[in-house]
């Protein structure tokens, strides 16, 4: 099961991924902690624990509310990262947050100021080829958008949830502090593109997409 949950300013993909009868994971919960959490109740799952595909305040500003959440209700909630970016999580991280979005108006971390003053640290730190809480889900180390960007792939299922390294006929910023642009699409054409094509893409932001459609039609890879 993949249920997307869009929330925030900027209009994340916030997921709930389950391949469990009442158990799941929740990946990049970047706002709206109590819309995550009536859609969870909802459907009755449980969360395992948290996977950030990277650090930015969009994909994380619901973490410590989840967190406390269940942890009222008995479940001790761990969030993942990859360790490049660790620097995003803890109570150093607000620093990094507001460089990350150092624009002219503001506009990148405007309704997030209360989060970046409050990141719970990291639990897990993840490195190239994890599992991910004992699940199929598999962690591909695609810096590039941020140092520790990651692409998270379940062979079974043929399905990639890529963050923001690679979107709809798009792909994630590279203007922004240790960002890299020649490194994701190297990364994008060397460890995602070699993925079955028939991969349904589950991206950071906009609509899905497939492998198939992005080797063809993607303006920035081809």
């Amino acid at each position: 099961m993949v249920e997307r949950v869009i929330v925030g300013p900027i209009f994340t993909n916030a997921y709930i991924y389950s391949e469990w009868k009442k158990e799941c994971i929740v990946l990049d919960p970047g706002a709206d902690s109590q819309v995550l959490i009536s859609r969870l109740s909802l459907i009755n799952m449980k969360p395992r624990g948290i996977v950030l595909t990277h650090g930015h305040i969009d994909h994380s500003s619901a973490v410590e509310e989840l967190q406390e959440h269940y942890q009222q209700n008995g479940i001790d909630l761990k969030v993942a990262i990859h360790s490049k970016d660790k620097k995003y999580l803890g109570p150093k991280s607000a620093k990094v947050h507001l460089a990350s979005f150092d624009d002219e108006d503001g506009s990148g971390h405007a309704g997030f100021d209360d989060a970046i003053q409050h990141m719970p640290k990291a639990d897990v730190l993840l490195e190239e080829g994890d599992k991910i809480f004992e699940s199929d889900l598999m962690v591909i180390h695609t810096h590039g958008h941020t140092q520790g960007s990651i692409c998270i792939y379940s062979e079974s299922q043929e399905l990639l949830f890529s963050g923001d390294t690679l979107l709809f006929e798009g792909i994630g910023r590279t203007d922004l502090p240790g960002s890299d642009n020649k490194a994701l699409i190297r990364n994008i054409r060397d460890k995602v593109f070699v993925l079955p094509e028939s991969t349904r893409v589950f991206p950071g932001h906009g609509p899905f997409t497939t492998l198939e459609r992005e080797k063809k039609h993607n303006p920035f890879l081809n």
